[in-house]
């Protein structure tokens, strides 16, 4: 008997979540997807802080934000297959910079 392997074509797609954590809200946070024929998506994210501290609204509204946007994405077929995270401070006191996520996502 003789066998072959039918390959799938894949695609992929990248969210990547920019989140500021710059004192008094002055930074900027998106959510932008990047689909796999290039066209890019943006959203506008709040900031992690408002003129008074941490504003956990603001990261409650960004996680709802960001779970809609991947539970939409699921429902088209897009399966979640990596995640990185990190931060970057460009002050030596560290008092600004951003938190990044991406998430890279895959469908046949």
């Amino acid at each position: 008997m003789f066998m072959v392997a039918i390959s799938q074509a894949q695609e992929y797609m990248q969210i990547t979540a920019i989140e500021s954590v710059i004192p008094g809200g002055f930074g900027r946070s998106r959510l932008i997807a990047t689909k796999p024929d290039g066209q890019i998506d943006e959203l506008p994210l709040e900031n992690f802080f408002s003129m008074v501290g941490i504003n956990f609204g603001n990261i409650r509204g960004n996680d709802k934000i960001i779970t809609t946007k991947l539970n939409e994405l699921a429902k088209q077929g897009w399966s979640l297959v990596g995640v990185t995270s990190g931060v970057y401070s460009g002050s030596e006191n560290r008092a600004a910079g951003i938190f990044i996520t991406r998430y890279v996502l895959r469908r046949n």
